[in-house]
């Protein structure tokens, strides 16, 4: 008598057919998903790669001096194509001869790890990248002041990825060929401080009539408060709640870092305070702090 055989264990032809038909449009995906990736990572590769190659030398600038910038020639045809006067307001001095009081608020304000980070702040950039998503508009960068040098001396302002692969290619050229030092002397003297105007030293002139190594510890905290806005935002002005606030936090962060005593502290938060001007009520130009040496409307530039 032959053996019985139960229905379950007799394979269904059409069942084992459509088991193997199930499996291979997923086979195909998960394929079509790795072509597509790997093609994209060659691509990514080849697009650093031609980056990297094409980025500027920038080697010459451990001993010389740009005679202009590629921030100076964009905001220079700006103004020619607005039909606007084109000024170049510019002094290149040491980094011996800024006011230290400058050189420890712009550090605060714009790169407080400078000297902790090979040109890179990557927790700032996160910060920066999850406020953007939830603003859904670019509000921070996170740009470190090896970043910001890299774009005024070789980029345009324009926002684009090429370009940001452009500028980080170029920081990391800086920071493996130049020291910091040198890195916070160009910075310092070609940053943009207002229209037409770059360079601590031209900034201190334009704004108060003394050089750079002369500036008080307030006119340094008004100077770094408006980066990176020069345009939006002026050194003089003390109408703009945003401004005195950042000005406040620039001053109690130099006091936290032992930079200042609280004497100084205290003083600076006095002059940083707006105080009303009697020539200025009801013309709406704003305040005036006492002892500052405001330059007058049209006053004439003059160098060292």
């Amino acid at each position: 008598m032959s053996a019985e055989r139960f229905p379950s264990e007799t394979p269904h032809p059409i069942e084992g057919r459509g088991t193997s038909h199930a499996l291979r449009p997923a086979r195909r995906r998960w394929r079509r998903g790795l072509t597509i990736g790997m093609a994209g990572l060659l691509l990514l590769g080849s697009a650093g790669a031609t980056v990297w190659w094409t980025t500027p030398d920038v080697a010459w600038l451990q001993e010389s001096y740009p005679t202009e910038t590629a921030m100076m020639r964009y905001r220079e045809e700006q103004a020619r194509r607005e039909g606007r006067p084109v000024r170049r307001l510019w002094v290149w001095v040491p980094l011996s001869r800024i006011s230290p009081y400058l050189i420890q608020a712009v550090l605060i304000a714009e790169d407080d790890k400078f000297f902790r980070h090979e040109g890179f702040d990557w927790e700032s950039m996160r910060k920066a990248l999850e406020t953007n998503l939830r603003r859904r508009r670019i509000v921070f960068g996170g740009s470190t002041i090896t970043q910001q040098l890299a774009k005024n001396l070789f980029l345009s302002p324009e926002r684009s990825l090429v370009r940001k692969l452009r500028e980080a290619a170029i920081a990391y050229k800086l920071e493996r060929t130049l020291s910091k030092k040198r890195i916070l002397e160009l910075y310092l003297n070609v940053v943009e401080w207002g229209p037409g105007i770059y360079g601590a030293e031209a900034a201190a002139r334009t704004y108060f009539h003394k050089p750079a190594s002369e500036l008080r510890l307030s006119e340094a905290i008004r100077l770094a408060s408006v980066l990176p806005n020069p345009h939006r935002f002026s050194p003089l002005d003390d109408t703009r709640r945003r401004l005195l606030r950042k000005r406040r936090i620039i001053a109690r962060r130099m006091l936290q870092r032992g930079w200042i005593d609280e004497p100084t502290y205290r003083a600076v938060l006095a002059e940083l305070s707006p105080v009303p001007d009697p020539k200025d009520r009801g013309a709406g130009t704003g305040y005036r702090v006492p002892g500052a040496r405001y330059p007058e409307p049209g006053t004439p530039y003059r160098t060292p």
